[in-house]
């Protein structure tokens, strides 16, 4: 049904959605129905006529989805020190297109965030960007070196939500658990982007027959495997919060399940470059499929798509790791890994998951959402009443060819560039407020 654009900036302080499917994994909300936000607080589900606010107005999203706002567990936002490859501004409104309305970001700055006057800088810029929400997560090691534990109680006091040297792996074995021990008092979680960097220096792709008949030197699953094995093992012995991810390989999925099996609470992310495509993609030497983790065989792809629909792997982040042209246009094996992908992630998972996969709509969800949040310890991820408004709206049939040069953010290459996709975010709100509306939709 076409609806002409309802103009966000006219829009009221009361707000009724109605006639759209409502989903809200974490309290098991599937249904069509309606939607009543006021201020920045969502006010009511299936209100009355009656109980409206008499200055309302009202938005049909028939044939469309409202769900809480997505929640991306790791992007790189760059600033400061990198605002070539991105900033908060941009990030944030590559992040708002994405359908989020909370990203917790990389501690991947110049300076690096492991001081709380970094933590602070990141919060000063974000509260003055007003986009999304912005969560700092700090460095587990000080200057991201696996040397010196960072000064986390420092770190905590100042904003920082998690702990994680990503994109780097924790090397130091000693430091982890020690940082596990300490966090448990924090209560704050520790992520580790696992890998073994001897087994990966110089890595291009994916280690297999590709690398091999491409004479690129390969990033070997055993790299990932080893790592997630000592992390699981650390997590165990010191029964710390930690997350693993992102996670590509049929080996680190069967260990995160069989420890999830012995009720050890490791969880473990992934991305969607993992879940869809191969790495005979790579044949191209074209520098947008060079991501982190790398793009793997199908036997691989095949096994996260199957640990998503079992509920081993229970979170779906963007792997966000914007990098400029400048940077991108290099030889495949002296360019950077990293893409752009908060604005194609909710649409390569509905098509992948859900429309080829046979996934429903409120796991995907629960996995871009609701889980996200209960694995940071943040607010949102829900629908319910009085919680503050972060809201996407969904349209699950809307066909897009993705084009980078149309991206939100500065980094315009993207392993899904040219692909057509099925299901995208047509409005983001935030605290109540429209922050992002797409220009071709017919349901806002």
């Amino acid at each position: 049904m076409n609806r002409d654009p309802v103009d966000v900036n006219a829009i009221g302080s009361a707000v009724l959605f109605e006639n759209g499917r409502i989903i809200d994994p974490r309290n098991q909300i599937d249904r069509v129905g309606r939607v009543l936000v006021t201020g920045q607080i969502i006010a009511a589900l299936d209100p009355s006529d009656a109980d409206l606010p008499t200055a309302c107005d009202r938005i049909d999203i028939r044939n469309q989805i409202l769900a809480p706002g997505l929640i991306d567990l790791t992007a790189e936002f760059r600033e400061p020190g990198f605002e070539e490859d991105e900033t908060i501004q941009s990030g944030s409104d590559a992040a708002l297109a994405g359908g989020y309305s909370s990203v917790l970001v990389s501690s991947s700055t110049q300076p690096v965030v492991d001081s709380a006057a970094a933590v602070q800088l990141v919060r000063q810029i974000a509260g003055r960007v007003q986009g999304v929400r912005v969560y700092p997560i700090a460095c587990l090691s000080k200057g991201r070196e696996a040397d010196q534990m960072s000064e986390l109680g420092t770190l905590t006091e100042a904003g920082a939500v998690a702990f994680s040297d990503s994109p780097k792996p924790m090397s130091n074995d000693a430091l982890l658990k020690r940082a596990l021990e300490y966090c448990r008092m924090l209560n704050r979680p520790i992520f580790d982007r696992p890998e073994v960097p001897e087994l990966a220096r110089g890595g291009v792709m994916h280690d297999g027959r590709v690398a091999l008949t491409l004479g690129l030197r390969g990033l070997p699953t055993e790299a990932e495997d080893l790592a997630v094995a000592r992390d699981v093992r650390l997590a165990e012995a010191t029964k710390g919060w930690l997350h693993v991810g992102p996670i590509s390989t049929m080996g680190a999925i069967d260990m995160i399940g069989r420890v999830r099996g012995r009720g050890i609470e490791v969880t473990a992310s992934t991305c969607p470059h993992n879940l869809s495509g191969d790495d005979r993609l790579l044949e191209s030497y074209d520098s947008c499929y060079k991501v982190h983790p790398p793009i793997r065989s199908p036997r691989h792809a095949q096994a996260v798509r199957n640990a998503i629909a079992s509920g081993v792997i229970t979170v779906i982040e963007s792997g966000h790791m914007p990098r400029s042209l400048e940077k991108k246009y290099n030889d495949l094996d002296l360019a950077p890994f990293g893409a752009a992908t908060l604005e194609t992630t909710l649409g390569v998972c509905a098509t992948e998951l859900v429309h080829h996969g046979g996934l429903d709509w409120p796991t995907l969800i629960a996995c871009l959402s609701s889980n996200p949040a209960q694995v940071a310890g943040i607010p949102g991820g829900n629908l319910e009443v009085g919680s503050p408004a972060d809201i996407v709206v969904i349209d699950p049939m809307h066909e897009w060819r993705v084009d980078p040069s149309e991206f939100r953010s500065h980094c315009r290459s993207s392993p899904f560039a040219g692909r057509t996709l099925t299901g995208r975010p047509v409005a983001t709100m935030v605290g109540g407020q429209f922050k992002f509306q797409l220009q071709t939709a017919t349901c806002v």
